[in-house]
């Protein structure tokens, strides 16, 4: 595995490391639809600027995509972790060679 395929892993899976941004990546995923900030606060027992940082986080990796829609921002599940992460998983345990 390149040094840089470890970098990108270890980035991705400490975005994953908080509970909630699982829940929340979670949640993106069943609705399937890209949701405004205060949506996904009513789903979520947290605030809307805790909200806020985890999307951030999570985009930062670009597990969640940001579409701009007039004043606000609107984010989705990026459809392409779909194929990426469990490609980085058999990486990362040896089950395939080359970049995920």
């Amino acid at each position: 595995m390149s040094d840089e395929d470890t970098a990108t892993y270890t980035r991705w899976f400490k975005a994953l490391a908080d509970p909630m941004r699982i829940r929340l990546l979670n949640l993106l995923a069943v609705e399937r639809r890209a949701m405004a900030v205060g949506e996904i606060v009513e789903h979520l027992p947290i605030g809307q600027s805790t909200v806020s940082h985890h999307l951030k986080v999570l985009a930062e990796v670009r597990f969640v995509l940001p579409e701009p829609r007039g004043t606000s921002t609107r984010y989705a599940v990026n459809e392409r972790c779909l194929e990426r992460f469990p490609a980085a998983v058999r990486a990362i345990m040896g089950l395939e060679a080359g970049r995920a």
